[in-house]
This record gives C-alpha cells, structure tokens and sequence, in this order.
C-alpha cells in the first residue's frame, strides 16, 4: 500500500480506520502526535487540522506521503478543511467519509460535497465497525506493478 497521511478533525476515526485496515483490534486510543502505523499510514492529531496554527505542520509532514486523505466523519458537523484546501498538495487528494454505519444519507452526502469542495478527487464512504467500503480504499491505495492505482492512474509523489 502507498504510504497516505489521514488528515481531519478530532474524533473523526483516522486511527480507528488505520487498526481496520492493519487487521488490528479496534481499540481507542487518542493520538498526541504524527504516529506512523505500520509503514504506509501517517495517522495525524485532529488538533493539527483544527487550530489553525498547526496546519503548517501537516504541510511538512504530508511530503513524505504519496497521497493525501481528507477524513471526515459523516455525523460530524464540524467541518474544518477550507475550500480548495486539497490544493496545497501536489499529491493525489482522496477523500475519506467515516462512520457511514452511523449517519444518515443526507449527512453522507453533504460529508461528499464538503470533502469534494476541500479539492478530495475521489471519495470513499467507510465504516470501521462493518468494514464497508474499506477494501476499496485499500484496493485504490495499493498500485500496481505500474504504480498505478484501481483507477489506472499512476500515484503521484515521492
């Protein structure tokens, strides 16, 4: 899998999407800072996206990252990334909405357009607890012998 940093607000569910993917027991633990889990998922502190005097450090951390992941929590209706937010990447910028199992369609969807409008090229609805939607993120995160993504796109960054 290409290496991805999750970026979004406290308690939108980077960490616990990371255990799942890792084939981990979920159990909670609340992140303090860039923790990498295993060698492909840069998982980063909510706070780093909410103050605002933090977002300089997820810059510099994202450039180690091949592609960027936009997490949002469905149910959640604070929104933190800025329009065009995405842009200030030169990398491939997914967009992650978690915790579908627990929201209704139209917060699914406004989740979608916000992430869409944070400059998220692709979407993906996970939930941790069902597993839905989960292998096809890991599908898309994982390239070919080409490097290329599920999408037949070759994955930009280092």
């Amino acid at each position: 899998m290409q290496r991805v940093i999750f970026i979004g607000n406290i308690g939108c569910g980077k960490t616990t999407l990371s255990q799942v993917i890792h084939g981990k027991p979920i159990n909670y633990e609340k992140t303090q800072m860039v923790t990498t889990r295993g060698d492909d998922i840069v998982d980063t502190p909510g706070e780093y996206l909410e103050e605002g005097y933090m977002k300089g450090v997820l810059n510099v951390t994202a450039a180690e990252a091949r592609v960027i992941a936009l997490v949002q929590s469905a149910p959640e209706p604070r929104f933190k990334f800025s329009p065009g937010y995405g842009g200030s990447f030169a990398k491939d910028v997914i967009g992650i909405v978690t915790k579908i199992d627990r929201a209704t369609p139209d917060q699914i969807d406004k989740a979608v357009k916000m992430l869409r409008l944070a400059g998220a090229r692709r979407i993906f609805k996970v939930s941790s607890y069902t597993g839905e939607g989960v292998q096809e993120l890991v599908d898309y995160l994982t390239p070919d012998e080409n490097g290329k993504n599920k999408d037949g796109k070759k994955i930009s960054g280092n």
